[in-house]
């Protein structure tokens, strides 16, 4: 007779692979191997189970997959998982070797044929618990929380989060035996499984607070008033159905997958040799590298592992496999805080010495003009970092070095040119400075700009960055000064705690300088666009933003008068036309007056099954019926009051008396700025109301507001891409391209091109750019498809070369997941093989446009470069105010004004060589808008 194992206190360790894959998929960067192939998953779903390996002494563990085919879920509910997009491709060629590695790393791979990976884990889960085992389950997945116990946690390796009863309860406000219910009331957009509408985690928590379970709430919700009190009375047929597909299975048949925990799921060692293959085959360099010295003993082990490291914190060898970087989790932290001068004259010393220091400021607020000074810190080696305090406050506020003193003993250093700086968006860090008397310079780094350079589509943020590059976990500013009314300022915190949040940025930047830059040199496109573009544009933007721009405030405020009157007028029109009040701010009210009182047609719906009246309808609806036209009246005059007359005037800085926007410039993937508090790059141009705003950017005396953009720029550039020599033609003779585009469709001579047919043209023209189809052609022109499809048609037939560009770049953009600009500015586009239809029809349409956008945006950037550079080198005494897409604007002295007006045009256009010539028409005025 067999005896059977003592499984008490022992631990099984499961992970859910499917939940990981796709994790791994979207956290990594787009690696590829040495075939081409994308290894980004792989290397996550390696670099996750060795950590956990290493964390977790675990006599035994699974890696859990679901299979394919249908489950009991499926039969309960046909829409189960309706909603999700195929795997992406990319992902999917990955399967397999994932698979390879997972049992190559020692990890039994359980996948049970109409089991989905939940039911597997929590059969696994409570048969291991019954069997005196403790049991730990990796997952990000919510739905899990349900099987947490004294003896069953998850551990989240993305986000470094345990949760055990305590935590569940903490996390979600109610404990692991009424998970289910809570899922069932909120539902699971994930899974396609609707919940109760409006029905949001708090509602959630508090129904079942107060009814102690999903029965109890369903017994009482007669008594639950409001609109989500009828939602929950219309979804109660619906309820049961949702509990039981939001709950996990965990009696599941898993034979013969799973036998017995202790005969399949044995804990094994890692093979060597088949992890070789693996990291050979699919191009980790540096692990291939650490597990040859390890077999010819030139290491203990082949572990290997990279520490704390997380899904989706791609250390820098796997965005670089050439690199050998000290793993992050192995450098040893050495803080401190400078508050003698002994201190000071040390570290100034080393900063002196140093080929690169990353520098950061703590400050007073986020608000670039009015921040002030709170402390700084520097770093000149990983591992290594020091705070210098200036301005904490409060009764236990420690004696600090004299700010007056220090700044005057760092200013040499801050504003040497060659005393080389690193920081994370140092352009506010300057404008702090500034504040102080303070020019700083030697910025020759921005890990905020390396990161936007090497993957646009991602955050820039510092914590982002830690996570996905060093595999660290940074304290965050809520941590160390709370957040909503109870947030205290930085100068509040205590030295002690705010040297290890500060002295961590510092060192932090460093490491991810050093884990970045190499990835930006790799590419010789990407180093131009970082070194020729990005890092110079910023100190320009810093200019600009100091600059700031005259406003006529009380001219804005006659307008918002003016505009105050206008919307009580057509407050009243739409009171007539709806033969009553109501809220025009209402949507619930529109909705009531259209579709009920009015019987309007309902154009489409909300997700909860109600008639919309979003932008889009009011502006069908509007092509036939008054009150909608009007209310699209009213919400434009209403905009343009809220955000531009009424506001503008109270962003005037009391110590310049101009306003000063900032300009984000790590924002968009197409590399165009965006410009916030105020943003000056959307004032509405198409309405004379939104005209007359620009009235009030104005010169001051003795000045002028010079304006000069590029024209056509986008469909020069599209010539240029696609070498199409009817485009090039036309534009190297100087013709009005949208005359000779109608000329080219209609068969006529330019001469003889109506003003309707040169329209079409026009439409032609920019929508192709951005993808436009026939139904959108038909739509915009207001006639029918088969009619939009012949104009298109005819245009691809005499544009060849367009034609034959936009279909090699599709296939470029699914190939490698990116485009590039003219500069070499990579526009990643991750839904390109992934997503839904429409997302990844978006994707295409992006591909054809953002190399075209792109490239506009890299020439505005190099024209304002120009233009500043020669404004500083001549010395000339007129400032650039704002960057406006493809526009610059200035305030010119009225005695420099004929230099300028040649000199700008002259700039702008010399900055790059294209195969057409580039245009730059140029206007002034005393005010923005008569310069247009």
């Amino acid at each position: 007779m067999s005896v059977q194992p003592n499984l008490d206190g022992k631990t099984l360790l499961l992970v859910d692979g499917s939940s990981y894959l796709y994790r791994a998929y979207h956290a990594m960067p787009d690696l590829r191997g040495p075939e081409g192939e994308p290894t980004g998953a792989l290397y996550g779903m390696i670099n996750m189970l060795r950590r956990l390996r290493k964390e977790y002494a675990a006599e035994y563990s699974a890696c859990i997959f679901d299979a394919k085919g249908k489950t009991f879920r499926d039969d309960i509910y046909d829409q189960y998982k309706a909603n999700r997009p195929s795997m992406p491709e990319d992902l999917a060629r990955q399967i397999d070797p994932i698979h390879v590695a997972v049992r190559a790393l020692g990890w039994p791979l359980v996948m049970v044929e109409g089991v989905e990976a939940d039911d597997v884990i929590g059969t696994l889960a409570r048969r291991a618990e019954a069997n005196g085992m403790n049991v730990v389950v990796s997952t990000g997945d919510k739905d899990l929380a349900q099987l947490v116990t004294e003896h069953v946690k998850l551990v989240n390796t993305m986000s470094n989060e345990t949760l055990d009863p305590a935590g569940v309860l903490a996390k979600f406000g109610v404990p692991p035996n009424r998970i289910i219910d809570y899922l069932s009331l909120i539902g699971d957009t994930v899974d396609n499984v609707p919940g109760v509408d409006k029905c949001g985690p708090k509602t959630a928590v508090k129904w079942l607070t107060a009814y102690d379970s999903l029965d109890g709430v369903i017994e009482h919700a007669g008594e639950i008033k409001g609109a989500v009190g009828d939602n929950l009375r219309r979804a109660l047929d619906f309820l049961p159905t949702a509990r039981r597909l939001v709950t996990v299975d965990t009696d599941c048949n898993l034979v013969p997958h799973v036998e017995t925990i202790e005969a399949s799921l044995e804990t094994r060692s890692e093979s060597t040799d088949a992890m070789r293959d693996v990291y050979r085959r699919h191009g980790f360099k540096t692990w291939l590298r650490e597990a040859e010295a390890a077999a010819h003993g030139k290491q203990d082990g082949a572990d290997g592992a990279q520490g704390s490291l997380g899904l989706g914190d791609a250390p820098a060898e796997a965005l670089a496999p050439e690199l050998d970087l000290q793993p992050a989790s192995e450098i040893v932290k050495t803080y401190e805080a400078i508050q003698t001068w002994d201190a000071f004259d040390a570290w100034l010393a080393k900063i002196e010495a140093a080929d690169l220091t990353a520098f950061d400021t703590e400050t007073t607020s986020l608000e670039p003009m009015q921040a002030r000074l709170v402390g700084m810190s520097f770093s000149v080696k990983a591992g290594e970092a020091a705070y210098l305090p200036l301005s904490h406050r409060g009764p236990d506020a420690p004696d600090q070095l004299p700010i007056d003193d220090v700044l005057a003993r760092l200013k040499p250093w801050l504003e040497h040119p060659e005393r080389k700086k690193v920081g994370q968006n140092l352009k506010y860090d300057a404008h702090v400075l500034a504040n102080h008397g303070i020019r700083l310079a030697g910025i020759v780094h921005d890990t905020m700009l390396e990161s936007y350079v090497v993957e646009s589509h991602r955050s820039h943020d510092m914590d982002g960055l830690a996570l996905r590059h060093l595999g660290l976990k940074t304290i965050k500013y809520e941590d160390v000064c709370g957040k909503g009314a109870s947030q205290i300022g930085f100068d509040e915190v205590s030295v002690e705690r705010a040297t290890e949040y500060a002295a961590e940025d510092a060192d932090i930047t460093l490491r991810l300088h050093e884990c970045l830059f190499p990835l930006v040199r790799k590419d010789a496109g990407l180093e131009r666009v970082y070194s020729t573009i990005e890092v110079p544009v910023s100190r320009v933007l810093w200019q600009i933003e100091r600059n700031g721009v005259l406003i006529d405030a009380q001219r804005l405020e006659a307008q918002s008068s003016e505009i105050g009157a206008k919307l009580i007028d057509l407050e009243k029109q739409a009171f007539e036309l709806a033969e009553g009040e109501f809220n025009l701010n209402s949507p619930k009210q529109i909705g009531e007056i259209f579709f009920e009182k009015l019987k309007l047609p309902v154009v489409k719906k909300t997700p909860s099954g109600s008639p919309s009246t979003d932008e889009e309808v009011l502006q069908k609806l509007a092509e036939d019926y008054p009150l909608p036209k009007l209310l699209l009246d009213y919400r434009g005059l209403s905009k343009l009051k809220s955000t531009y007359t009424d506001k503008l005037p109270r962003m005037i800085n009391a110590a310049t008396g101009r306003v000063h926007t900032n300009y984000a410039q790590a924002v968009a993937v197409t590399g165009r700025l965006a410009s916030n508090d105020p943003n000056l790059q959307n004032i509405p141009v198409r309405t004379q109301e939104g005209r007359r705003i620009r009235e009030a950017f104005v010169a001051p005396p003795g000045s002028r507001i010079v304006s000069a953009d590029y024209s056509q720029i986008e469909l020069r550039i599209m010539a240029h891409i696609s070498g199409d020599a009817n485009l090039l033609r036309a534009f190297a003779a100087g013709e009005d391209i949208h005359r000779a585009t109608a000329a080219e469709i209609f068969g006529v001579t330019p001469l003889e091109v109506s003003a309707d047919q040169r329209r079409v043209a026009k439409t032609i023209n920019f929508g192709l750019i951005y993808g436009m189809s026939a139904f959108g052609l038909a739509s915009n022109l207001g006639i029918a498809r088969d009619a939009a499809k012949l104009y298109i048609d005819r245009y691809f037939a005499r544009y060849p070369g367009v034609a034959a560009y936009m279909e090699e770049t599709r296939q470029n953009a699914r190939e490698y997941g990116y485009v590039e600009t003219v500069f070499g500015r990579r526009l990643w586009l991750p839904e390109i093989n992934g997503g839904n239809g429409p997302r990844r029809q978006a994707a295409e349409r992006a591909a054809i446009n953002a190399p075209m956008q792109g490239t506009a945006a890299d020439l505005i950037k190099l024209s304002m470069i120009a233009v500043q550079d020669w404004l500083t080198t001549a010395q000339r005494r007129s400032l650039m105010i704002m960057q406006v897409h493809d526009e610059l604007v200035l305030e010119v002295p009225d005695a420099e004004f004929e230099e300028v007006r040649v000199k700008l045009p002259e700039l702008m256009c010399g900055v790059a060589e294209l195969k057409v010539p580039l245009v730059a028409e140029l206007g002034s005025g005393m005010n923005w808008e008569e310069a247009h």
